[in-house]
């Protein structure tokens, strides 16, 4: 497996490596299972947990803000449940801001599959063939694993990661794989901070954002970017230039 070099005199994610990931307790664990794509309403999906995701009209992390309800409901399943039909949903993960959380993706489909977490970077700690279960955590890399945003999972095999949920916000979980992804397979884990009324742990929403669905009466007009002065400056040197090029190559043919 591939192990990060702790004796090395190098960069890493935490301080001289005083981050024991090991020796924290995880608060929230979700096993994560892709199986092959299946008909949901007559349309082809990919589901996580048997939830295949749909995006709401009102994004999500704005619909937060703004207190704009049935936008997504706080219930994914922690285990998938295998007498549960698969159904289109826009169910989200309730993160635990400050906790440590355990990832575990399953995949039961013949491809190979990438996951994708936004907004942090997660200990790589197991994988193996198979079904993993409450034993598979005895085989998991304690003291040495990489740190990465995206991770492999092999068909019919298992891949286990452990993030500490320090980053405010609405984080999306995807399927690398394009199809996958576009035909629902993600999820998104939402980390607030309760103790932060002004919000000052999280950025603000920028001067630019797009407001849509029920919060559209918040878009306020915006330039296109070929008319802004960012733009219009690199054209105009861009037009100096050719000018500059057709007098050099103008006097060269005149001088010959």
């Amino acid at each position: 497996s591939v192990r990060w070099n702790l004796s090395a005199g190098a960069a890493r994610p935490n301080p001289q490596g005083s981050f024991r990931y090991s020796s924290i307790n995880v608060t929230q664990a979700y096993l994560l299972r892709s199986t092959e794509p299946v008909e949901i309403g007559g349309k082809l999906r990919a589901a996580l947990n048997g939830l295949s995701f749909s995006s709401p009209e009102t994004p999500l992390r704005l619909a937060d803000a703004y207190g704009v309800e049935g936008a997504y409901t706080l219930d994914f399943p922690e285990r998938p449940d295998p007498a549960a039909r698969p159904r289109v949903a826009r169910s989200v993960i309730n993160g635990t801001y400050r906790g440590f959380m355990e990832l575990i993706f399953q995949n039961n489909d013949t491809r190979m599959q990438s996951y994708h977490v936004d907004g942090y970077a997660v200990f790589v700690v197991g994988m193996d063939y198979g079904e993993w279960t409450e034993a598979s955590r005895g085989t998991y890399n304690k003291g040495d694993s990489v740190a990465r945003s995206t991770v492999q999972v092999y068909p019919g095999a298992w891949t286990a990661v452990l993030v500490s949920l320090d980053n405010v916000g609405f984080w999306n979980v995807r399927s690398q794989k394009l199809d996958s992804w576009y035909l629902g397979q993600e999820v998104y884990v939402r980390v607030v901070n309760p103790e932060d009324g002004a919000n000052k742990t999280e950025m603000a929403v920028p001067h630019n954002a797009l407001y849509c669905g029920q919060l559209h009466k918040y878009q306020k007009e915006q330039t296109p970017h070929h008319k802004t002065a960012a733009a219009v400056r690199p054209l105009a040197a861009q037009r100096q230039i050719v000018a500059l090029v057709m007098l050099v190559v103008g006097a060269l043919v005149f001088a010959s």
